[in-house]
This record gives structure tokens, C-alpha cells and sequence, in this order.
């Protein structure tokens, strides 16, 4: 491979450069800066709210930071078209937090649904597509049962084939392992990290579970204060030796990320005191 090429398949994929962001008042990201390198499971982890299903929606364009750029491959997402972002999104497929199956369709026809949404296909071919990703996930004797019958490890295994069914550049995972018991989660960790290799996607997981992220992530941010505080190889992580690292790795109830949500001295809200310079 030539020196042009090779630089080509190490560019990263998603590039966030100052990207900064305030929601009702509160500021969730504050200079946020990170690469999504191509061919790659990156892993997006940090304390619960410090915005990383809202980076999410950064990626796809669902929501507009108040300044920064979101390139993804070599697109400024912000400042897309509506055609423009909606062909975006037809590269990405996104795997939902809680499944998000159509309750009222099989699981043929959930993992079809984008299929029949987007392209005008031979039914032949619709279902030659759908029964290939459902064998992809293992699932392809389950194609006739609505998701009220499924397990939740199924359920997000069928939610993964419809994630996969247009062949993405990019698939987005958000909490993929909630609420999964042992085998289901160690099921679609291997699907994760299988279908990254053999198909040559690129994913970006947001989760908390470190020791699954570890075994399937090549790289790993880790996002508090609006910022990233920690990069770097799951190895190079648990060995990392800064606060944030030992806080959130080890479990650790303070440190960096307090314990207590900011707020004035409890004295003044029981009525005890008065605050400075002012009256009872």
C-alpha cells in the first residue's frame, strides 16, 4: 500500500473539533475534541449525563452545537442540507437503546422495514437481504415471530441485523448492553466486534459496562466536564493512573465527579443560617 493510501485508511472516519453545546442552561460539552478512526470500534464512556447520547445526535445531525464542527467522512454535518444530511444518515445505522422493534411487525419485517422505506426492491431480493442479515445474527429461524416473543438478548440481536441490513459505514450503538443477562451480552459482543471485522464497518459505542467495552473496543474515550479526560486502549486505560480514570474504572463513589449535584449549603435551605451578606 502506498503512502497516499495508507493515510487514507488510518483518516478518521468522525472528526470533533471544539465542539461545544448547552442544553436548558447547562453546558454538556466545552471544547469537546475526538477521532473516530475508520474500520474501528471506538467506545464513547463517562458518568451518566455528561452527554454521550447527545453526541450521538451530534453525529447524525439531529441536534446543532452552539459551536464546533462534526466532520463525518468528510462532511461538515452542521452545515448539510436537508438532502444532503438525509443521504447521510442512509450510511449510518443506528442501534437503539432499548431495541426500538415495531411492535406490530415480524421480525422479517422489522429488519425489511428499512429496506422497503428507502429502495425500490424486487421482493426477492428484499428477502434474500433480510434472510442473510438474520443468519448474520443467528437469528434466522426467528424470522416469523413478532418481537412480544423474543428475549431481550434476541430482541437486540433482530434490531442489530435491521442496523446492518444496508450494509453502513458507520453503526452507532447506544447502551447496547442493558439490561442483557451474561449470555445474551456475551451473544452481542462477539456480533459486535464480528461483524466490525468481516464487514469493515466503523462503530462508535456508548456504554457503561467497561469490562465488555473492553473486550471489544480498540479504542476508548473517556468524556466528563464537557471534555475528554482520558484516551486511549481499554490495556491503556486500567492502567491509567488519573483520577478520572481510577474514579470511573474503579467505581470509586467520589473524586473528580462528586458525589453531591452543586448546590448551596444545606444550612440555608433548612433555614439555619442566612446567607452571606444578606438578612435572615
Amino acid at each position: 500500500m502506498n503512502t497516499a493510501a495508507a493515510s487514507a485508511a488510518d483518516a478518521a472516519l468522525v472528526e470533533v473539533r471544539g465542539l461545544r453545546t448547552v442544553l436548558s442552561g447547562k453546558t454538556i460539552f466545552d471544547g469537546l475534541e475526538l477521532d473516530v478512526p475508520r474500520g474501528r470500534i471506538t467506545a464513547i464512556m463517562g458518568p451518566s449525563g455528561t452527554g454521550k447520547t447527545t453526541l450521538l445526535r451530534h453525529i447524525t445531525g439531529q441536534l446543532a452545537p452552539d459551536a464546533g464542527t462534526i466532520r463525518v467522512d468528510g462532511q461538515d454535518v452542521p452545515r448539510l442540507g436537508r438532502a444532503q444530511l438525509f443521504a447521510l444518515r442512509e450510511k449510518i445505522g443506528y442501534l437503539f437503546q432499548n431495541s426500538a422493534l415495531l411492535t406490530d411487525f415480524s421480525v422479517f419485517e422489522n429488519v425489511a422495514f428499512p429496506l422497503r422505506q428507502h429502495l425500490d426492491l424486487p421482493e426477492e431480493l428484499v428477502r434474500n437481504i433480510v434472510l442473510t442479515k438474520l443468519q448474520a445474527v443467528g437469528l434466522r429461524g426467528a424470522a416469523g415471530l413478532m418481537p412480544s416473543e423474543l428475549s431481550g438478548g434476541m430482541a437486540r440481536r433482530v434490531a442489530l441485523a435491521r442496523a446492518i441490513v444496508r450494509d453502513p459505514m458507520l453503526i452507532l450503538y447506544d447502551e447496547p448492553f442493558v439490561g442483557l443477562d451474561p449470555i445474551a451480552l456475551n451473544q452481542v459482543l462477539k456480533l459486535i466486534r464480528t461483524l466490525n471485522d468481516t464487514l469493515g464497518i466503523t462503530s462508535i459505542l456508548v456504554a457503561h459496562e467497561f469490562a465488555a467495552v473492553a473486550r471489544a473496543a480498540d479504542l476508548v474515550y473517556l468524556i466528563a466536564g464537557g471534555k475528554v479526560v482520558a484516551r486511549g486502549t481499554p490495556a491503556e486505560l486500567t492502567r491509567g493512573e488519573s483520577p478520572w480514570t481510577r474514579q470511573f474504572f474503579g467505581g470509586e463513589a467520589d473524586g473528580p465527579v462528586p458525589f453531591q449535584y452543586p448546590a448551596r449549603e444545606l444550612a440555608l435551605d433548612l433555614g439555619f443560617a442566612a446567607p452571606a451578606g444578606g438578612d435572615a
